[in-house]
């Protein structure tokens, strides 16, 4: 059961065009936002489509297969883990943010 602590599985569209970052050395990082749709159909019969955004990040190989594969609109699946940290912003106030890191890649849909 250890290998199912802290995984998250989505799938759903790129909302944005990737943000890719180099580093020394030649690593990648590769930070984007993707959306999953819920629909359901209320208590009231009404038919209700929810959207939630999800901040994704990948390192290294996987940054290369996003730089290279990956734009606004494109469906993909991921299997990562949940992170959460923090920083303070250029007014001294702590920001939370909380992202998944990409551990596996499926690029879905055509091209």
């Amino acid at each position: 059961m250890s290998t199912l602590r802290n995984k998250v599985q989505l799938v759903g569209n790129v909302g944005n065009d990737p943000e890719i970052k180099d580093f020394e050395g030649g690593k990648k990082l590769a930070n984007l936002v993707v959306a999953t749709n819920e629909k359901y159909t209320n208590d009231k019969g009404e038919k209700i489509e929810q959207t939630e955004w999800h901040r994704l990040v990948a390192w290294g190989k996987t940054a290369e297969i996003i730089e290279r594969y990956v734009v606004k609109g494109k469906e993909i699946a991921i299997e990562g883990k949940l992170t959460h940290r923090s920083y303070d912003d250029k007014n001294g106030e702590k920001r939370f943010i909380t992202e998944v890191v990409i551990t596996e890649l499926l690029l879905l849909g055509s091209k």
